[in-house]
């Protein structure tokens, strides 16, 4: 018989609908006693805990306490009170994603945050464009000024000989930039959340490509060439993908063996094992096949560009706002696309992957087939489709300088030569066919 210390808790079999189907989260693994009381639903006692909170913050038993108060306080209070109760609904009630750690509940209020988000830019977008940049000063009071228009691609000679303090000014400012190690952090995180190689390569030049293709509208894209090739593609961005696909290999080669907490025999081991909640429980090979049909090209470079759409909206958003690179706010939303993006990508890559594999288990028996993406996927799209409205919304009239003609022959030479690819690829097995039965 098992003492009461070290009595298994059994995780029951639970299940959660995703894409239209049933996935098993872990009905085989078992629950530590030190951490299954986290994994107990508490949703009544919650709820009291919050109703509580709501009566101290609000003065709802003291009415005179707010009585004095000024409207606009009283307004923000109100606003954030309203988003802290829907934040705290999704994290007991949202759906669960395809991922188990840290916790579901983080996942569940990474849903909510990204739909207050989706709900704030469909705000802002009903708005004239002065309003939206004076509406930002509630958000943080440096924001509303028009920004100075800075430049990368003023001068870009190497070696200045007129400057005897420094004669290389240009390349030690671009080089120690603080942006540089952002760009090397950021383009790890991509590589850990895309875990193919060649697709972030199709990224890294894909967005440089845009950088030129709108550096006759955005200041900060008309970057000098050595700073776009050199720094930024094979310095920056190889670095980042090079470390984030060696973090990639290391946990896919290792061996997952996870042990509770309350059976670490030290005080190092339960240490390793608190830090391991934070990384996955499974580390799932991420398998895109660009080239495995016409539609499953489709597929990922649809992926491909709402990536780089995602990218590029960072950049005209900041300027249409009047958001300088550095306030907090464009961190707050980085950070939310990032973590908005690791369950994306993992319900975008599991739905083509189950697709895949009905796909090839045709012939073996009937299957269920897979029909939606899954909530995160729907979310991102929605957000990265009103951030792009408001983009264009607010940038009208705001770039005078046209496209330049090789731009537009360009690009539309790119569109014809993609479609007639597809359309060649699409009619390949059907002429093959139709010269057999010949």
């Amino acid at each position: 018989m098992e003492s009461n210390g070290h009595r298994r808790v059994k995780k029951q079999d639970h299940h959660v609908k995703e894409n239209g189907n049933s996935h098993m989260l872990d009905a085989d693994e078992e629950l530590d006693p030190w951490t299954a009381w986290a994994y107990k639903p508490r949703t009544i006692t919650l709820l009291l805990v919050g109703a509580c909170f709501l009566i101290w913050a609000s003065g709802a038993l003291d009415p005179e306490r707010d009585a004095s108060g000024d409207i606009v306080t009283s307004v923000k209070r109100g606003i954030w009170a309203m988003i802290a109760v829907f934040l705290a609904y999704c994290l007991l009630q949202a759906p669960s994603t395809v991922l188990i750690r840290p916790h579901p509940a983080i996942w569940r209020l990474v849903h909510g945050m990204a739909v207050v988000y989706l709900v704030a830019l469909t705000f802002l977008l009903f708005q004239t464009r002065d309003n939206a940049r004076q509406f930002m000063k509630f958000l943080h009071p440096d924001l509303g000024i028009e920004l100075p228009e800075r430049s990368y691609g003023a001068d870009c000679r190497i070696y200045l000989p007129e400057n005897p303090a420094n004669k290389f000014k240009n390349l030690y400012e671009t080089l120690f930039d603080e942006f540089v190690l952002a760009h090397i952090i950021g383009w790890w995180g991509k590589a850990i959340l895309i875990r193919n190689q060649p697709l972030l390569w199709v990224l890294s030049i894909g967005f440089e490509m845009m950088e030129l293709t709108f550096r006759h509208m955005l200041p900060n894209f008309n970057e000098c060439w050595w700073d776009s090739i050199i720094l930024d593609i094979f310095i920056c961005n190889w670095f980042g993908i090079w470390a984030g696909m060696h973090t990639v290999r290391y946990f896919d080669g290792k061996t997952y063996k996870w042990v509770g907490l309350s059976r670490q025999p030290n005080i190092i081991g339960k240490v390793k094992r608190t830090l391991g909640q934070f990384t996955p429980a499974h580390w799932d090979k991420d398998e895109w096949h660009p080239l495995l049909g016409p539609w499953r090209f489709i597929q990922v470079l649809s992926l491909c560009i709402v990536f780089l759409t995602v990218e590029l909206n960072t950049f005209f958003l900041k300027f249409c706002l009047w958001i300088p690179p550095r306030n907090s706010v464009v961190i707050y939303r980085l950070i939310l696309w990032w973590l908005l993006a690791i369950p994306t990508i993992r319900e975008y890559n599991t739905y083509l992957q189950d697709r895949f594999i009905l796909h090839l288990s045709c012939s073996t028996g009937p299957m269920k087939p897979v029909k939606k993406v899954g909530a995160y996927c729907w979310l991102s799209l929605a957000i990265c489709i009103v951030e792009l409205l408001i983009c264009i919304k607010f940038g009208h009239g705001l770039y005078p300088k046209p496209m330049p003609i090789w731009l537009v022959i360009f690009w539309s030479s790119v569109g014809v030569a993609i479609v007639t690819f597809l359309l060649l690829w699409s009619w390949h097995p059907h002429l093959i066919l139709g010269k057999k039965r010949r």
